[in-house]
């Protein structure tokens, strides 16, 4: 009988059915509906495999968060934005643009919050060309679309009437600058044929080409654009062109512009837009009316972008506008704040350096105070970079007093030489302070010196996480950050509005200080390290050892420190147990060395009270500076009873385990990915909000996890709230347990199958999710088959009948389970099962075990076909010839051949039987 048919009747016989392997996953996408093509209309997200509008809570969404979305569409560059509209609300899925700008899916960036919204985000990219590698959305090498593919363009092919048309279609002004590797070399490959633009097309393929193919085009070829900006920006009602009340003109409106969250460096940008100096002052006037104004996102503008990309389009009006001072004159560019920088001064209106020999004291005096920063610290050739600009020609003879430094003489004769490298370079100090009143210097509140005025720093986003609070401990001369916390007050006050995202990137508090001038009952509450830290770590837990003493910082030699050492450095920064120390993990020494031993007895709570040997090290190399790793400490979980990697977001905060409240709508799938990772729990698969009708006290957390942070406690900020709880939940992708795979029905008590007989394979899962299914998949020699089973009690049990041959191979478990609209599946080990007539052949997992193919289960029917049925032929052959000899014929009857016949049957059936049961 065919082997396939005996499988085949067998496990219909134990009732299963086969099905193929199944892998789910759910697709996020993104579309835009209901315009002109699919580079245009509503943004719209399938999340959870539900299609909904796109929206933002905030109004923050700019053309610069559209252009991200047009990449994703494989469509050009961004050429509108706009908030509509609707009728009657809807559900929608809302989006912070700040994550998905960062580069995360759409997906990962939506939030819990599950409101309904009227309005929906409207976009219109390009479809056909795009600009890449500018540095803006008017500016870039030039690529067009063509078969679903981006080609760039040769710069022999493209003239002033092509840059017309590129860059109408694009939303932007006229052209100022086309040429030849503007913007790199290509990368994609190269366009084939020439464009013959007339100039007044309205999209680059509407142009003619030429019926030449061009056959080559060197990458150094491909040209680059630079479009003006189509929208413009103007101080309106101050002394000069420079300062006065901040207008953007759009779609031909000019109105004024606002944003709460406005500071000195979005300003700062504003200036050099205007091509004035650097920004001195930025504030918020009160008008006595309402008007329409446009909203500007100070976050983008800080990152370089212009202000029509920054536009974030709210249908609101506003009684207040900002106003804001640039520097006329001078400036200070490619410096690391706004007190720093190449000096640069503005005549003719052209940009000039300044030669080191022509600066002195008392110009540096006059250029701080024109920049509203502190005294000069320091000034000399090339600090800040060779000169790009020209050179200023005349030597400044300033007197200290003098307000801007166009106010000082200069000397009647013109300097004719002046090398790149003498342009010189100044820093001021900065005119703000910061501190920390408490119990030290480097724990306590928060408070920042601006404007002559102390007050507490407060931020009514939540954002101040222990990342940014890591650069405020820097910047005091402390270690790192162990803690920061928002504490309610006992009476209101005046407070300084900070958002650290602007300090994180370098700048210093005063150019982060906010327009905003509302009072706060809350401060920000800091604790860092005094006198060790951690550098140049991939989290707050690891680095480069490095003491405080003398307030200068020493590495620490690797044969100085041990492992009473390292716990004593963990339990100091609030870390874990310490993994691994060792020289060199975190790089070489830049610090000096420390020269004692430390002795610590493992039980200090911090470094600087450990014993010390009496004698000094003279020489450390810097590769044997030690490098430290410390655990995450066990401060967040996932409870609820459902397995340790699904449930409601708990932190444990002073030794008390709460759950997470989100007041912000702020936590999506990339916060929840932190969680994840932290707990050894893979991805992050969901997350979602729920309501309880109960109030308890919980911690307020404001997310600002962007998936880089190791451990939860890096990037929220915690305060105590009494309020109607709202539970976080997250799924990770590893909630489930190993299945177990297990052999029943064996022989003599062991794991063994004997052919015929029954036998059957069991799987099992430990798990807190009722249903699901388990496949149980066979893999042979040359076949592979899958059967299903629902689990019964976490449980299913696969039979069969009678062990054959065909049932050898190897077994694997496979539980599946949806939840929360998600498949999960988890695999068991697999096991490898022989079956065969006599031999005791044992179960084993298959990397113990040689698996035996269906060629050595035959080898004893072989052996019967080849030997056994021969030998007994010729004996049947031999007896009946003896039988007939001896036995003379008589004209025998048909009787006698009848009964001749049953006899020779009758001896050889037995024998065809016994070899076609081999043969099964």
């Amino acid at each position: 009988m065919d082997v396939m048919l005996v499988l085949f009747m067998l496990l219909c016989s134990s009732g299963l059915q086969a099905e193929g392997k199944h892998n789910s996953a759910e697709p996020d996408d993104v579309r835009l509906v209901g315009g002109a093509s699919r580079c245009a209309g509503t943004l719209e997200i399938k999340h959870q495999g539900d299609w909904r509008p796109g929206d933002d809570m905030y109004f923050d969404w700019t053309l610069k968060t559209a252009a991200v979305v047009c990449r994703q569409l494989g469509c050009g560059s961004a050429v509108s934005t706009d908030r509509r509209e609707d009728s009657s609300d809807r559900s929608v899925w809302w989006i912070r643009p700040d994550c998905h700008q960062l580069g995360s899916t759409l997906r990962e960036c939506v939030e819990t919050r599950s409101d309904a919204s009227s309005s929906n985000l409207q976009i219109v990219c390009s479809e056909s060309v795009r600009l890449v590698n500018g540095n803006s959305l008017c500016s870039g090498r030039v690529e067009v679309k063509s078969n679903q593919s981006w080609t760039s363009v040769c710069e022999a092919d493209f003239d002033q009437q092509d840059a017309e048309v590129v860059c109408r279609e694009l939303g932007c002004g006229a052209p100022s600058v086309f040429q030849g590797a503007l913007y790199g070399e290509a990368e994609a490959p190269m366009w084939t044929r020439e464009f013959q633009c007339e100039g007044s097309e309205s999209v680059l393929l509407d142009c003619g080409s030429s019926g030449t193919v061009r056959n080559k085009c060197s990458p150094g070829d491909a040209v680059g654009l630079t479009c003006s900006e189509p929208g413009d920006v103007r101080l309106a009602g101050g002394a000069s062109n420079c300062s006065g009340r901040l207008e953007v003109e759009y779609h031909g409106d000019w109105r004024p512009a606002y944003d709460w969250y406005w500071n000195l460096k979005a300003a700062a940008a504003v200036c050099r837009q205007l091509d004035c100096g650097s920004a001195a002052s930025t504030d918020r006037r009160e008008d006595s009316s309402d008007r329409s104004v446009f909203w500007v996102s100070p976050d983008c503008l800080q990152s370089g972008s212009t202000l029509r990309e920054c536009l974030a389009l709210r249908p609101d009006t506003s009684s207040s506008s900002l106003q804001i001072t640039c520097s006329e004159s001078v400036r200070l560019v490619n410096g690391n704040s706004l007190c720093s920088g190449r000096v640069e001064v503005k005549s003719n209106q052209s940009w000039s350096s300044v030669c080191e020999a022509d600066f002195d004291q008392q110009d540096a005096e006059v250029v701080c105070r024109e920049l509203g920063c502190g005294a000069p610290s320091v000034f000399q050739g090339a600090l800040y970079g060779e000169a790009e600009a020209s050179v200023w020609t005349r030597e400044f003879q300033c007197e200290g007093s003098e307000s801007v430094l166009l106010d000082c003489g200069t000397s009647g004769t013109v300097r004719n030489t002046c090398s790149p490298g003498d342009a010189v370079g100044l820093t001021c100090s900065e005119p703000d302070d910061v501190r920390l009143v408490g119990a030290s210097r480097c724990a306590g509140r928060l408070e920042v010196k601006h404007q002559g005025d102390w007050r507490p720093v407060d931020d009514s986003h939540y954002e101040w996480i222990l990342k940014a609070v890591d650069a405020v401990c820097r910047k005091l001369g402390c270690g790192v950050a162990v803690s920061t916390e928002r504490k309610k007050d006992s009476s209101v006050k005046s407070v300084w509005w900070i958002r650290p995202n602007c300090h994180q990137t370098g700048s210093t508090l005063r150019e982060c200080v906010e327009t905003k001038s509302e009072s706060s009952s809350f401060s920000l509450q800091i604790t860092c390290s005094e006198s060790v830290r951690l550098v140049n770590g991939n989290s707050l837990c690891s680095g480069r050892v490095e003491v405080k003493s003398n307030q200068s910082w020493s590495s620490v030699c690797e044969a100085d420190f041990d492992q009473q050492d390292a716990e004593v450095v963990c339990r100091e920064l609030s870390c874990g147990a310490p993994s691994v120390f060792q020289g060199a993990l975190y790089g070489e020494a830049e610090a000096s060395a420390w020269t004692k031993e430390f002795q610590c007895e493992g039980s200090e709570s911090v470094l600087q009270k450990c014993r010390r040997s009496g004698t000094v090290r003279n020489t450390c190399s810097p590769g044997d500076a030690v490098g430290l790793t410390c655990s995450e400490p066990d401060d967040v979980r996932l409870g609820g009873g459902r397995g340790r990697c699904a449930g409601t977001v708990e932190v444990k905060h002073q030794a008390d385990w709460r759950p997470v409240y989100d007041r912000y709508f702020d936590w999506n799938l990339k916060a929840a990915a932190v969680v994840c990772r932290q707990l050894d729990c893979g991805s992050a698969v969901s997350t979602e909000r729920r309501e309880d009708s109960t109030e308890q006290t919980v911690l307020d957390v404001g997310a600002r996890c962007d998936g880089s942070h190791s451990a939860l406690r890096e990037c929220v900020v915690k305060m105590n709230l009494h309020d109607t709880f709202s539970r976080l939940e997250v799924i990770c992708s590893d909630l489930l347990g190993q299945p177990i795979i297990s052999l029943s029905s064996s022989v003599d008590g062991g794991l063994q199958v004997l052919r015929g007989s029954s036998f059957s394979i069991s799987c099992s899962i430990q798990s807190h999710y009722p249903g699901g299914s388990f496949q149980l998949t066979l893999t042979s020699s040359n076949t592979t088959h899958t059967h299903t089973l629902p689990a019964v009690n976490y449980t299913a049990h696969f039979l069969f009948p009678a062990a054959e041959p065909t049932h050898q191979g190897r077994y694997i478990c496979v539980y599946h389970i949806n939840i929360s609209s998600h498949h999960f599946s988890s695999e068991s080990q697999p096991l490898s099962l022989t079956v065969s007539g006599n031999l005791s052949l044992k179960l084993k997992p298959a990397a113990h075990v040689t698996v035996l193919t269906d060629g050595d289960a035959s080898a004893a029917d072989f052996i019967i076909r080849l030997v056994v049925l021969p030998v007994v032929m010729v004996s049947l052959t031999t007896a009946l010839y003896f039988y007939c000899k001896v036995r003379p014929p008589r004209g025998g009857s048909q009787e006698e051949t009848r009964a001749l016949s049953r006899i020779m049957i009758a001896l050889i059936g037995p024998v065809l039987k016994v070899c076609r049961g081999k043969r099964q």
